[in-house]
Parts: structure tokens; sequence; C-alpha cells
């Protein structure tokens, strides 16, 4: 029997939680009945809970980790950036060096900072409504884009005039989009749109649907919102540089803060000029830790170790993985460095990964990092195997 990591004992922590947290938990993604395990600590791809047990982490905060657990470069940025003062009331070069960073990469000219995925499609949103004088928006059902009202599938805490400016549309249909563009298209400020949504299957968009948005959506004078908070990491300019494609802003979040808090916003001059101080236009947002410059450079030093090459094989090590996963007859999706198990049962065959040994999404999310060496990728199939097989035990 492992020693617990802490003076508490697993038992006790969420004993302790249920009485200071609503069910004992600050992140909904992160639930699994009946309840989820205490994390003590990671270390490049592996984490160890409370309890001394050890997991490949293959879930990197939900696609978050590029490099895994507290890379030594990683870190020493952040503490560096700590030491010069963790969040200042003055704007710093480092937010500059991170948007030229990401014009760079991605070819986009305008960028704006927040803290996180969430608000970045928020401040997405408030500018497409702002640069249209529109107030529709068309997104599309079962794609998640954080938890701002507009974006939601859930009518729990949602006021009911929601209906009347948001439009929610099947997922790669493009008869329905091109209906309901052809009926409210001169109404529309936005069309939102992930290329490949996690909770809709990991399922990459086809080219000629994405084609259709931006097509229609400059027909009618509306702008293209792509979401890559998540599939950023799947190309040097993101996934939208696959499809060839320019939309008029982007939301990224995850990769781009090397494991803290982060979120942005890349745009056309004209879609971000209501965001420029003095605009006559304008629209006022702050946001107390947005571009601190921990995120800033923590961020910078991970996506610089994640070049073209790097980017390149981490994909080519996902791909491998996710054919192996398949030829063990398990449904698996997804492209590149991202995979996601279509699991029968979630919440038991989460325990049963958990258990043999691998740490995924709630959903069967896995993102791979470039701490998980060979021997340990290679490993994953078989934690999968032996955890997805028939008849494998599994005791919540």
């Amino acid at each position: 029997m492992i020693a617990p990591m802490s003076g508490h004992s697993a038992d006790e922590i969420r004993a302790r939680a249920r009485r200071v947290l609503p069910g004992g938990i600050t992140r909904s993604t992160l639930y699994v009945p009946p309840h989820p395990p205490y994390a003590a600590r990671g270390e490049g791809c592996i984490v160890t809970d409370v309890t001394g047990h050890q997991v490949i982490d293959a879930n990197n905060n939900y696609t978050s980790l590029l490099h895994g657990h507290a890379h030594p470069r990683i870190t020493a940025a952040a503490t560096a950036a700590a030491r010069r003062g963790a969040s200042i009331g003055l704007p710093t070069e480092s937010e500059v060096r991170m948007a030229e960073e990401l014009r760079a990469r991605t070819g986009i000219e305008r960028w704006r900072f927040c803290n996180s995925g969430s608000e970045a499609v928020m401040m997405a949103l408030r500018g497409a409504r702002r640069a249209t004088g529109r107030e529709t928006i068309v997104r599309f059902e079962g794609s998640y884009h954080g938890t701002y009202d507009d974006v939601v599938d859930t009518s729990a805490g949602i006021r009911r005039t929601l209906a009347d400016t948001v439009i929610v549309l099947p997922q790669r249909d493009p008869a329905a989009f091109s209906d309901a563009m052809d009926g409210h298209g001169d109404e529309v400020a936005a069309v939102l749109i992930d290329l490949m949504p996690n909770r809709a299957g990991l399922i990459g968009a086809d080219p000629s649907f994405v084609e259709l948005v931006r097509e229609r959506t400059r027909h009618h004078g509306a702008l293209m919102i792509v979401d890559e908070v998540i599939t950023f990491r799947l190309a040097h300019g993101g996934l939208t540089s696959r499809y060839g494609v320019s939309p008029d802003l982007m939301t990224l979040g995850k990769v781009i803060g090397g494991g803290f808090p982060v979120g942005a916003v890349g745009g056309t001059e004209a879609a971000l000029e209501a965001f420029s101080p003095g605009s006559h236009r304008g629209i006022s947002w702050g946001g107390t830790f947005s571009a601190n410059p921990v995120s800033m450079d923590a961020g910078l030093v991970a996506l610089s170790m994640f070049d073209r090459p790097a980017i390149d094989e981490l994909n080519a090590a996902g791909d491998s993985l996710r054919q192996t996963i398949a030829n063990r007859g398990i449904a698996v999706n997804g492209s590149g460095s991202l995979l996601r198990l279509l699991l029968d049962d979630p919440a038991e065959d989460w325990w049963h990964l958990y258990r043999n040994g691998l740490l995924v999404g709630t959903n069967g999310l896995l993102a791979l990092s470039t701490a998980m060496v060979d021997d340990v990728l290679a490993r994953i199939p078989e934690l999968i195997g032996g955890a997805l097989a028939p008849g494998s035990a599994c005791e919540l």
C-alpha cells in the first residue's frame, strides 16, 4: 500500500471539499462519478494522485500542456516573470511579443488577450456584434465554446430571450446552414465554428462545408469566427491553416499559455478596431490578469519548443497511436495529437482506464505531449486495450 502524498487521506480531502465546494469540485468537466481522484503532482507525462497512484497523463489538462508537467524551461520562464512582477497595472512587452508570435504563425494581424478560451469567445462575439451592428449568432449543436450564455447547449440558468439571437444548427449540414443563412443571413453578426469539435465526436469538418461558411458569411456581411482553443496545436498556424481558410476572428487559449490561464482573440484590423481605446465604435474590455507576463512568457517558451518539426512529430505519433488503437477494435476519432475514444459507458470506462494507469478526459479525450517518449506511447494502446477489454473489472 502506497502512503498518501499529503498529510490527509483522499477521503478526508473529499469530505473537506464537499463542505466548501458545491459537489466538492470547481470544474464540471473533471467530474466523474462518484467523485474524481485528487491530484498531488505532475511531472513530465506522469500524474500522481494523493493516494500515490500514478498514471500516464494523456489528458494534459484538456489539451493545454504541450510539453507535459513542470517542463524546466517553462517553469524557469514563469518563475522569472513572477519575480519581475506577476501582474502589473501597465502593459508589458511580453504581450507584444506574444502577439507578434501569433501573427507570425497565423498571418492574422491583430490580437487581444484575456484569461481563458471562454472569455475569448465572449470577446469575439461582442466584437462581431459591434462590428456588424447585428445581434444574431449562428453556431453548431454539440460544439463546446466555453461557458458564455450564447454558446451553451443547456437551458439551466440561461435567459429565455437567448433563443431570439442565437441560431443552433446541426453539425456538418450544408442544407440546414444554407437555409438558415437564406432566411436570416442579413441579421447574422457571426457564424461560430470549431473545425474539429471535441464534444461533437472530434470529427473534422468537410473542407467544402468550411468553404461554404466562408462564402456565405462574406455574402451576407457577417463575420466568420473559428474557435481554435483546442485545435491550434494541430498545425503551426492552427487547424485553420490546413483548411486554407481566412477567418475574420480566431479564438485561442490552452496551449498558448504554457500551462497558465490564457485566452486570445485574433482578427483583421476591421474586426478588432472596436477594441482600440478611443475608437468611436469602442468596446471597453478590461481584465485584471489579461496578458499577465507569467502566462505570456510561459506560453512563448512553450510555443518556441513547438515548431513545425515538433508539431509534425507529435501529430505523427498521434496518428500512429490512433491506428494502433483502432486495430484493436476500439472506436477512436481525431487527428494528429488529438484523439477521442468513443466510450460505451464514459464513467465506468474512465475508471477502468485510470485504475489501469492512464488519465484521459472524462469523455475519452486524449491529447499527447512532447514529454511522452516512445516507450510511453507504446504502452498507451496496451493500457487502453486492457482497460476496455470485455469483462474488465471496475469498482466505483
